[in-house]
């Protein structure tokens, strides 16, 4: 059995829509972008699956996936989340989504936005983009910052040139698209 996400995710209830119509699909929205960001951070340890069954437990729990929003929370937001059993109640996580939310907002000032900030790092290797991600972030490393940027359209690999989404993709000229393949290759 094949271990690509284009061979197992079609007609899957969960996987098979976010592989067609999100996965790979460049976002310029800072709230969809910090959206993924939480399930990505949320998804270590555990499968994309569990994320997308309780996406809509999260997306209530974390206001919208509003960065003003969450960026405000305090203990008793905190406390509210540590017992919500619709989303993943990990401290660390919990912890990491409201500081990341207070870090992209002092990223917009800089940079205008979110995807500004990323736009303003691309191109470069996998491995240098998570040296500047644990440098601005908590609870990222290789697999989440990985995922977060393939999946948001900033690095390759989300689908194969043969998947019929790869072409749809390709119309919306990902970031990763406008560089020569070599700048996003990992240095040895």
């Amino acid at each position: 059995m094949s271990s690509h996400y284009c061979d197992v995710a079609p007609g899957h209830p969960l996987h098979g829509p976010y592989h067609d119509e999100e996965y790979g699909f460049p976002i310029a929205d800072d709230d969809r972008l910090f959206e993924r960001l939480i399930l990505e951070i949320n998804q270590a340890g555990l499968s994309w699956e569990l994320m997308l069954k309780k996406r809509e437990g999260f997306r209530e729990a974390y206001a919208g996936f509003s960065l003003e929003k969450v960026a405000r929370f305090g203990d008793r937001q905190v406390a509210r989340l540590l017992a919500d059993p619709a989303i993943i109640r990990n401290r660390l996580k919990v912890a990491a989504a409201i500081e990341n939310a207070k870090r992209i907002r002092a990223l917009r000032k800089s940079h205008g936005s979110f995807a500004g900030w990323l736009d303003a790092h691309h191109p470069r290797p996998k491995a240098d983009w998570v040296k500047l991600f644990k440098q601005h972030f908590k609870f990222v490393g290789g697999e989440i910052v990985g995922e977060f940027l393939m999946s948001s359209g900033y690095l390759p690999g989300a689908h194969r040139e043969d998947c019929p989404v790869f072409a749809r993709i390709a119309k919306l000229e990902p970031p990763w698209m406008a560089v020569e393949p070599e700048t996003m290759e990992s240095a040895p």
